[in-house]
């Protein structure tokens, strides 16, 4: 096994906040929508903790924006390349087809390209679109009188509730998707141990592969 570096500690420490923020705007987000459901005692705490969560998610992105900004990483790891279009069609093979079939994933994450294209994409939309339309919707939500003006150029309310609902439900998508896709590393828990560790175990055939398949 090659003991691979995949994920700075900065990195590691903001994803799992960032899964905390997230997972607390999905659980209080499920109760101010869904009646019924009573997760915390009141729903004024609710709302309370959303708002100030959501600030908490408006901070923490633009952290990582900054981050991405001054550091190699968003070219790194985050821009399709030309090796990604000829990878394409076999990753997508892969998670349809390959992976109940035993088949190697065609794309072994190395510290030059930690995505795969899928992820790239998904990962990309998530931050790039979906966070700011959440965060920025979730701000005008915080006080309607305050942003009115805005609110009013986003032709009112009903289109910001559908704008922040609907980026909602994308995360809550996203959430589920991506717990299911840190299962599948050489072993059920390869991937989640590298996000606390830095450290990812691939075996020596693999990432000598995708060395080669990168150059």
């Amino acid at each position: 096994m090659n003991k691979v570096y995949l994920h700075s500690s900065t990195i590691r420490v903001w994803h799992w906040l960032n899964a905390l923020i997230v997972l607390i705007l999905l659980i209080t987000g499920i109760q101010l929508r869904v009646p019924g459901i009573e997760i915390f005692p009141t729903f004024s705490m609710a709302v309370w903790i959303h708002k100030y969560a959501g600030f908490a998610m408006a901070a923490s992105f633009i952290f990582w924006l900054i981050y991405e900004i001054v550091t190699p990483s968003f070219r790194r790891h985050y821009l399709l390349r030309p090796a990604d279009a000829r990878l394409m069609g076999q990753q997508i093979f892969y998670y349809g087809v390959g992976i109940f079939k035993g088949k190697e994933n065609p794309s072994i994450p190395t510290p030059e390209a930690k995505f795969n294209p899928l992820q790239k994409i998904a990962y990309g939309s998530v931050m790039l679109i979906f966070t700011p339309v959440i965060v920025v919707t979730g701000i005008l939500f915080s006080d309607i009188f305050f942003f009115r003006s805005a609110i009013d150029l986003m032709y009112g309310i009903r289109v910001l509730d559908a704008l922040h609902v609907i980026a909602a439900y994308i995360f809550l998508l996203y959430f589920v998707v991506h717990v299911y896709m840190s299962t599948l590393g050489h072993n059920i828990f390869s991937h989640t141990k590298a996000m606390i560790v830095g450290y990812e175990e691939e075996p020596h055939e693999a990432f000598s592969q995708s060395e080669t398949a990168h150059k």
